[in-house]
């Protein structure tokens, strides 16, 4: 019964999120005013925006001008109550868990902006690495922030001179700022390969060009953060031969 509230919580945040991944980049206030249809401007009644419910009963349709809402907003929700059940399953009920959840919802909406327009906000990429410091141990998390952060900083650095041109953006400095503290070392190496590994096949297929890498930084971090002691017996016995 209780993964049912915290699912259902979720996709109340990710219904949230899904007006903060649109309003955001546009530099809207994602309070004021109420949702409405981006294709005739109508103001959605309550009804419109029951998280996945209401696009579902709607038929992926706008209610008043029949224009297809996009399925990225049932996806959005449904993905976020899967974060929340995920993290709830790891850590228990705790004030912990519901800032980890967060976190993770915080790297989705950037990871969906980032998808979108190749650029990722600041105001959301310092919410994600502030929240991903305030550990059961602060100070910790701060250090974790700041290690992952500078040496990724210098790989970037590294990485740029070698190939003569911008590799990473400082948006992904501060993603990696993120990953420290939420992972710690040495499983934020873990989830800095893994993310390599997971673009390597869409960097192919893209060629020339650009591909958003926050995407994989992100779901590298969660793979880790959910099988993290799985990761820390591979660093041991890696270590240890």
């Amino acid at each position: 019964m209780e993964l049912i509230f915290i699912f259902i919580f979720g996709i109340v945040i990710g219904s949230f999120l899904n007006v903060v991944i649109y309003r955001i980049p546009k530099e809207e206030s994602i309070v004021f005013p109420a949702s409405k249809c981006q294709s005739c401007q109508t103001p959605l009644k309550w009804y419109h925006n029951i998280p996945i419910f209401s696009w579902l009963f709607l038929k992926g349709e706008c209610a008043f001008c029949n224009d297809k809402i996009s399925k990225q907003y049932p996806i959005v929700e449904f993905v976020t109550g899967l974060i929340f059940v995920l993290v709830y399953t790891k850590l228990g009920l705790t004030w912990h868990m519901g800032v980890v959840a967060v976190v993770f919802t915080t790297l989705l909406a950037l990871t969906m902006i980032d998808f979108k327009y190749m650029a990722i906000p600041d105001s959301l990429n310092l919410l994600a690495l502030t929240l991903a410091m305030v550990q059961p141990d602060f100070i910790s998390g701060i250090q974790n922030a700041l290690l992952a952060a500078g040496g990724f900083s210098l790989f970037r650095f590294y990485l740029s001179y070698a190939l003569n041109k911008e590799a990473m953006g400082e948006g992904d400095i501060m993603i990696a700022g993120t990953m420290g503290a939420l992972l710690g070392f040495p499983l934020f190496f873990f989830a800095l390969f893994l993310s390599a590994l997971l673009a390597i096949v869409p960097s192919l297929l893209a060629k020339d060009h650009m591909v958003p890498f926050v995407p994989f930084l992100a779901l590298a971090t969660f793979i880790v953060f959910l099988y993290d002691e799985w990761f820390a017996q591979l660093g041991l016995w890696i270590l240890n031969g």
